[in-house]
């Protein structure tokens, strides 16, 4: 899959495809089916297929303060979607700049010269430009005077309601975990590099793998019961804690992995982190010693359930 970082890297070769545009925020089943459709467009066609999101994305240029949780990171999506098949990826970088352009500017510039688009799939809700003045409408109009098809993606609904990123994150924010992975169609995880930490969880007789997630703010807090991969073949089974850890007054978004039986260094791996159940809310304690009886209770009760989860 290839990854095209700015609307300035597009080159003649990027001529021609089978694009879609959005923030595809958690690729959910939701996103997959739009994916495959877009996939099967693009070999009738015999063409590439292009996926075009947004860094940041629009509602958090917009509204920083009040913008939702992320599922997934820019590095996250792509992994995501080169597992799904696509072909390229296109990222435009949302600034004031961009938010500027009219809806006209945005199809000639990115539509038309940038990407000499033959077919188009985006929802009927779709709305582009400055101010959001353009719609389904509108493309299908430009399609008719520049030469591209444009399709209304299809709704994927489950429990008779469409399959959505707010309704992942409702999930998450439940501690649903087997509801959001229904609407993602594979369990929810989270990706981090493994960093170097204050040692308490060691100082305490649970030592930690230390994952800084690089976001501001998390879809799900708490604590679980886990599955860490990508340091060994078969997944590390272990209890997280994903907070800003209130007893010791800590401040910073961190993902704390207590791996049961393992001992091995694995500062500065990149690592997945499979949340399986959720076990309870983050808590402040009274003491440390609070912290780490209750840190007892919850491994115990990690691994029961990553027993029973594989039988």
């Amino acid at each position: 899959m290839e990854f095209i970082r700015n609307l300035s890297q597009l080159r003649p070769r990027h001529q021609g495809c089978v694009a879609t545009i959005g923030n595809f925020d958690g690729l959910h089943l939701g996103h997959q089916a739009v994916l495959q459709q877009l996939i099967a467009k693009a070999n009738q066609l015999q063409l590439p297929t292009l996926v075009t999101i947004f860094e940041p994305q629009p509602q958090e240029f917009f509204a920083p303060d009040t913008a939702p949780a992320r599922l997934t990171r820019r590095r996250e999506k792509l992994i995501a979607m080169r597992r799904y098949g696509v072909d390229r990826v296109l990222c435009l970088r949302f600034d004031a700049q961009f938010a500027a352009l009219s809806a006209e500017a945005f199809i000639q510039q990115v539509l038309v010269k940038g990407l000499g688009v033959r077919h188009l799939v985006v929802g009927d809700d779709f709305r582009f430009g400055q101010g959001r003045s353009g719609n389904f409408a509108a493309l299908q109009q430009a399609g008719k005077h520049y030469g591209f098809a444009v399709e209304s993606q299809h709704t994927f609904l489950m429990g008779g309601e469409r399959v959505s990123s707010t309704r992942v994150r409702q999930a998450l924010m439940q501690g649903d975990m087997q509801g959001a992975n229904e609407l993602l169609g594979r369990p929810f995880t989270l990706w981090g590099r493994v960093r170097y930490g204050q040692q308490r969880g060691r100082s305490i007789g649970f030592p930690t793998a230390n994952i800084f997630l690089h976001r501001p703010v998390s879809p799900l807090n708490g604590v679980f019961a886990v599955y860490l991969h990508g340091f060994t073949k078969k997944p590390l089974a272990g209890v997280a804690n994903l907070g800003t850890r209130p007893t010791v007054d800590g401040s910073q978004l961190l993902l704390e992995v207590h791996l049961f039986g393992f001992k091995e260094t694995i500062y500065g791996h990149s690592v997945e982190v499979e949340f399986v159940r959720k076990l309870r809310d983050e808590q402040r304690f009274a003491s440390i010693e609070a912290l780490k009886q209750q840190i007892d209770i919850d491994v115990r009760l990690a691994k029961a359930v990553l027993i029973k989860n594989e039988e």
